[in-house]
């Protein structure tokens, strides 16, 4: 006898299903990239001293791939990646405020998300600035200096970056294939160059775990105990190192979600703890702490230069357009993946109306127009430091609901069809590691975005407070959706696709 399954009940995307495992794992690359952002600040700010934290942390990220393995499975039709699968976990108990997790949590992921564009554009131009000896002129938008030149090739790259967005999954994973075959050759070889100069290592700087200023990893720095530190800089570290998950945005494209969504989340898991914990370890062996330097423009050449023992120019400007490409390939993925995140929102009744349409290659175009604006209003904050103090009060957040959704659905739906089903103990788990990620959003998010205000020497605590203002716009939206739009259109129904069909 055939065993029974519990029908999960949900509203599809209605995005083509024209990818599979391959497509996703490559356009979710984007968040493994990350790494050229935060391991250089991790090996500055904290010195060998990071690398338990960072270790800690990318294992927590693998665990949430393998979360989120299940529950695309579980709901193929559900696009938009990790806020999605929230709301049907809630939705059959608390109704009302099923509503508010799932319009919350997408819209705290978009605000997560959406800044890798714009702050990965002026990591790019910074490159193409640098080697094209351009004009550092510029004007000062809100409190920071920007170059003219970093504004104009970051607005342009964002637009062109629209078109490949566009053009659909089938192009977009094509496009995403080559940038990311490009990026992991970099990427792998910065993870296992030390292995090529072994004898030349600093292994003294990697054993004995030192922070940046030479004392222990036991003793307090900036002002504050060890353990706020470390909690601290953990906030950064989620904001980049659990966005391995990118991946799940494209499960509900996937032709055979059964298969994809098990392959493509566990491969981005795996290369991600690989990339993560090795690029670090590699910058302090071949390095060392003093040598470290956190101007990305700098550090992966000297770390080039460290192993092979020079290369000039040549080098210089191979390792720049290795991460150019790297960079391209994540500010793609803060296009596309997020729109989907509003699309799935829009559809379920949480978001206006303007978010659910999709173009003639099934994607929601849209959405990501309203990306690309909102991403060129954001390359005016001017610098790195103040993107990531926006955009931290965001991501951390929405998997808060999605850990605990888990847990609910494997108490209270054990019969679900699960393709890909953990053992019964992850459901304490996922709890546990909603807690600890709690624990580093509300202790450790302030005392980092004073912290970088001191590191950075200028005030970037308002940014924190700017996030913190998006992430209560969801808000508004919502009551212009509920008591505007569905008012109007009340003999309309959603354009919603239930499972299986």
């Amino acid at each position: 006898m055939s065993e029974q399954h519990d029908q999960l009940d949900y509203a599809g995307g209605g995005l083509p299903q024209e990818t599979n495992w391959w497509g996703a794992f490559v356009i979710g690359l984007a968040g493994t990239i990350l790494v050229t952002g935060i391991a250089p600040v991790m090996v500055t700010s904290i010195g060998a001293a990071s690398i338990p934290s960072i270790v800690i942390v990318t294992l927590s990220g693998w665990l949430l791939c393998l979360f989120l393995a299940e529950l695309s499975a579980m709901m193929p039709e559900r696009t938009g990646g990790s806020p999605s699968y929230a709301y049907p976990a809630y939705k059959d108990r608390w109704p009302r405020f099923a509503e508010h997790v799932n319009g919350f949590t997408a819209w705290a992921y978009w605000l997560g998300w959406f800044p890798v564009g714009p702050l990965n554009m002026i990591l790019a131009s910074f490159y193409i600035v640098d080697k094209l000896n351009l004009s550092q002129k510029g004007f000062t938008p809100i409190h920071t200096p920007i170059a003219w030149w970093t504004l104009i090739i970051s607005i342009i790259g964002l637009v062109l970056l629209f078109i490949p967005a566009y053009m659909g999954i089938r192009f977009g994973t094509v496009f995403a294939s080559v940038l990311g075959i490009i990026s992991m050759v970099p990427l792998t070889f910065v993870a296992i160059g030390w292995i090529f100069n072994a004898s030349d290592n600093h292994w003294a700087n990697f054993y004995t775990f030192h922070q940046s200023d030479g004392t222990g990893i036991f003793t307090g720095l900036y002002g504050h105990g060890w353990l706020t530190i470390y909690i601290a800089f953990s906030f950064l570290l989620t904001w980049n190192v659990i966005a391995m998950e990118a991946a799940a945005c494209y499960i509900g494209e996937c032709k055979d979600p059964d298969r994809d969504a098990k392959i493509a989340m566990t491969l981005e898991g795996g290369y991600g703890v690989f990339i993560y914990t090795l690029i670090p370890i590699s910058f302090i062996l071949v390095l060392g702490s003093g040598s470290v330097s956190a101007d990305p423009k700098t550090i992966f050449v000297n770390f080039a230069q460290g192993v092979f023992g020079g290369g000039g120019k040549a080098l210089d400007w191979i390792v720049a357009i290795l991460l150019i490409v790297a960079l391209v390939l994540s500010a793609l993925n803060a296009i596309t993946g997020t729109a989907r995140a509003l699309h799935q929102m829009s559809v379920d009744g949480q978001f206006p109306r303007f978010f659910q349409h999709t173009n003639v290659h099934g994607v929601p175009d849209r959405s990501m127009m309203f990306n690309v604006v909102v991403m060129i209003a954001v390359v005016f904050m001017g610098g790195a430091v103040e993107i990531y103090t926006f955009s931290n009060v965001g991501y951390l957040a929405s998997f808060l609901p999605v850990l605990v959704g888990y847990y609910l659905l494997r108490k209270h739906r054990p019969n679900v069809r699960r393709p890909f089903k953990l053992p019964e103990f992850m459901k304490y788990v996922a709890l546990g590691l909603a807690l600890f990620y709690a624990i580093i959003y509300c202790y450790g998010g302030p005392i980092y975005a004073a912290c970088r205000c001191s590191l950075a020497g200028r005030d970037t605590l308002v940014y924190y407070f700017i996030g913190i203002g998006t992430l209560a716009a969801y808000l508004p939206l919502y009551w212009y959706r509920k008591y505007v739009e569905d008012k109007k259109h009340a003999d309309v129904p959603a354009p919603a696709v239930s499972p299986g069909s």
